[in-house]
């Protein structure tokens, strides 16, 4: 019989091809209990201690430069809402992020209210969740949300997302995890408080409310961006589709984001 606190196979460094599978527990509670405590010691044991500073995803710029309009002060400017539905092993994914939203947040990150949620589905049965590439994109998605949740900045938390979804066929690998966090300045300790807070229900529960989120506002392809509410474009197979007015190209994007936010705070461009 297999022990419940199966740890995640450490291995060497090398790029594979296949998705590594995790046994399927009965219940919820045994399968997330089990995944945040191994991961928990997986850190512990194999994790170095990290500086405090952060690095940043990119340089984020205080302002789109071709913007005249100075912005008004920071407690009345209405920033522009854009989110990113994914999956953490999706090909799309990395995609979507690297070429649309990263360019985009690089530019006018100060305009925008970003959020980044996944998609899946809650279940009342076997582990709680179900993810379209297995249990291990459900781990890298625990992860990933625990690194938002510890570090709200999307400057860190979106760093370390793109730097995972880079290699997505590896997640969630320790190394790898390890690496990316590093990288971005993410203290293990806080990773793994996330992981293991209330016996991995705490990253359970955020996973489910991401999913049911995605699920609500009809966002069932990764990857779905939206701003303002609204679809702006989908990335699925390799495709742009859904675009608003066929418009794919991050720049597009970038103008629109400045639009909305010179409107609506009253700015000329």
């Amino acid at each position: 019989m297999i022990q419940d606190k199966l740890p995640l196979p450490h291995v060497p460094r090398k790029e594979e091809d296949d998705d590594e599978q995790l046994p399927r527990r009965s219940t919820a509670w045994l399968f997330f209990r089990a995944a945040a405590l191994t991961t928990l010691v997986l850190f512990l044991l194999f994790g170095r201690p990290l500086p405090h500073q952060t690095r940043p995803i990119l340089s984020f710029r205080r302002h789109c430069s071709h913007v005249a309009s100075p912005d008004p002060p920071a407690a009345l400017v209405k920033k522009v809402p854009l989110e990113a539905h994914i999956m953490s092993k999706c090909p799309d994914a990395l995609d979507c992020l690297s070429t649309f939203v990263l360019p985009t947040m690089a530019e006018v990150s100060d305009r925008i209210d970003f959020k980044l949620s996944y998609i899946g589905k809650p279940t009342d049965h076997d582990d709680g969740v179900e993810c379209k590439h297995g249990q291990t994109e459900c781990l890298g998605n625990m992860i990933e949300l625990c690194a938002a949740d510890q570090y709200p900045d999307p400057k860190i938390y979106l760093g370390f997302t793109m730097c995972l979804t880079r290699r997505y066929k590896e997640i969630p690998k320790e190394y790898l995890v390890h690496d990316c966090a590093l990288e971005y300045g993410i203290d293990f300790s806080k990773l793994n408080g996330c992981l293991s807070r209330d016996d991995g229900g705490y990253v359970l529960d955020l996973l489910q409310a991401s999913f049911q989120r995605s699920m609500d506002l009809n966002a069932t392809i990764s990857c779905t961006v939206r701003l303002n509410d609204k679809v702006r474009c989908v990335r699925d197979g390799g495709e742009w589709k859904d675009c608003d007015n066929d418009r794919s190209n991050a720049d597009d994007l970038i103008h629109d984001v400045n639009d909305l936010y010179n409107e609506w705070n009253g700015l000329t461009a």
